[in-house]
């Protein structure tokens, strides 16, 4: 355990920010893994639904670097056009 003040401080709020970005992942995983399931059962409204909330979260989460994200978004825009032409 730490003796300076500071560093018990910054023990504190990095247990904070653990959490919030634990649950940020956590949010991005199940918004991921719910489109991929509208995406697999050719669910073409629900998922067109889907892609704006699943790209508003991974735009504005700090948990994953800038590319990561675009490529995740355009693997889940790639789909959903494939399915557009499917149906």
């Amino acid at each position: 355990m730490a003796n300076i003040k500071s560093q018990k401080k910054r023990i504190l709020t990095n247990a904070k920010s653990k959490e919030i970005n634990t649950a940020r992942r956590t949010r991005v995983k199940n918004l991921t893994k719910e489109y991929m399931a509208l995406i697999d059962t050719k669910d073409l409204a629900g998922a067109e639904a889907k892609l704006p909330e699943l790209v508003s979260e991974l735009m504005s989460s700090d948990i994953m670097h800038k590319k990561s994200s675009s490529r995740k978004i355009a693997y889940a825009s790639r789909l959903l056009d494939e399915l557009k032409k499917q149906g």
